[in-house]
Parts: structure tokens; sequence; C-alpha cells
């Protein structure tokens, strides 16, 4: 089941995605949630964020291939950081690039929808408390991160955290899910999750240990190798086996 986040004329909505449209559905899939017998066609549908979290919280350094691009050692435990709510955008909303950064890159990775509140969560648990999977851009001002030497601003700009285009919630993490990046058509980033050093349930159990998270809070599970910058005018896509494919604009403030 694709769970999609939708404006349609002056509603907006949680519901459904199938070949025809969006069937309609009542309060959030996290509270309140039974279906409606409205569909809304697609050509007057506008795909939101599918989800407003409290909270971004992001892995780094989880694919060897992309430790290694950045001249770093693998961590011995994940590796995480947040995003603010802030900076959440959904598909095909335009990605800011900020005065205070000359060089952005593109960040694609999977992100894990949580369903309930969860604290110290045991791994083998974790999938009871995931609703889905959607695509992410942990879009990130890498000279920023490098001259700050930690990470909120070079990745809290707002915009920096495009969502979608759907909640997944058939998806098997541990399957060879292929991670794509594309800037103008051009393959930038092509990568598997089976290739990540922490897997979800490890990563939620860790994090779980550190923090509660809330219904509707996200979790970045990291990128592989092949970040690059990206400037204004360029198209970006992160497309996940799956889920579908996320798209957005790159503009200059």
């Amino acid at each position: 089941m694709k769970i999609v986040r939708i404006k349609a004329g002056d509603d907006i909505a949680y519901g459904v995605a199938d070949a025809e449209g969006v069937l309609v559905h009542r309060g959030t899939p996290f509270v309140a949630w039974e279906p409606t017998e409205t569909v809304v066609p697609w050509d007057r549908v506008q795909l939101l964020s599918p989800v407003i979290p409290t909270k971004v919280v992001c892995v780094g350094r989880n694919y060897v291939d992309h430790a290694g691009e950045q001249g770093v050692d693998l961590p011995q435990e994940p590796m995480i950081f947040l995003k603010p709510a802030t900076a959440v955008i959904g598909p095909d909303a335009s990605v800011v690039l900020p005065p205070a950064s000359n060089e952005v890159h593109h960040e694609a990775e999977l992100a894990a929808v949580i369903n309930r509140v969860a604290r110290n969560v045991r791994a083998e648990e974790a999938s009871k408390y995931i609703l889905g999977y959607t695509a992410a851009n942990d879009v990130t001002a890498r000279d920023l991160q490098n001259r700050d030497g930690q990470w909120t601003r070079a990745k809290g700009f707002d915009t920096f955290c495009p969502l979608g285009p759907a909640i997944e919630t058939e998806l098997d993490p541990l399957e060879r899910l292929a991670v794509i990046c594309r800037v103008n058509g051009e393959v930038r980033q092509a990568g598997f999750t089976s290739d990540m050093v922490f897997g979800v349930a490890e990563i939620f159990e860790f994090i779980t240990t550190v923090m509660t998270l809330l219904p509707g809070d996200v979790i970045l599970t990291g990128t592989p190798a092949g970040v690059g910058k990206i400037e204004a005018g360029d198209s970006v896509e992160v497309e996940i086996d799956g889920i579908g494919t996320l798209s957005n604009r790159v503009v200059r403030r």
C-alpha cells in the first residue's frame, strides 16, 4: 500500500494511491485512519511530503563506499544527527540553495516512517514500529559541514530534506533495493540497501536507546557513494525500488 499526503483544491488529506488517483482517508495513518468513498483523480492532486515529522533522525557514513569517498573511517556504531522538521519538503517542491554555501550536495537515502511511540525497542521488534518507507534526499552544504566540524547548519537549512512521493507499507529493507540519484537525467548514485553497514532494525534500536521516536518521525538510513554538487536549475531525482521517484528542482535564493 502506498500512502500519500495530498492537496486537492483547498483541502489537505492522507490517502492511498492507485492507478486512478488517491482514495482519500479520514484522519491520518497514525490516528483514526479510515477510508472514505472519495477518489481524487491524479490530474487534481498535488503530492505533498508524505509526513510532517517532529524530527528527522539521520545516520551518517552508513555505506562503505560513501565513507571511502569522504576519506573517513566507518563508525563502530550508528552515527546519528538531526534535521529539523522545517527542512522537510515534498515532491516537486524546490530545494533552495542558501547564500552561505557554495557547495551543496545531493544524498539519496531510504527513509523509515515511525507509526507509534518508540523508546528502548529491541531490533527484533523494530518492524512493529515502522509504518513504511519512503525516499529522501539528505541535502547537505558540504563546505559548511567541513568548516563547522559539526553538521547542524550544513544539514538543517529549510528545504534540505525532500521526502516522498509515498510511504510504501509493504517494503522489506532486507531486500537488495536499488537507491539511485539522477541529476538532470544523469545517474550520480547507484547503490543498494543491502550495502548498508547498519541495517534498519539495528539503527532503530540504537536511536530508541537515545531518544523517544514519535508517530510520524522519520529515520534516514545513509547514502551510497556518488554524492555531488547541485546547482540552480538542476532537476534531482531519488528513486528507490518499490517506492517510486522523488523529484525536486534546485533554485538559488
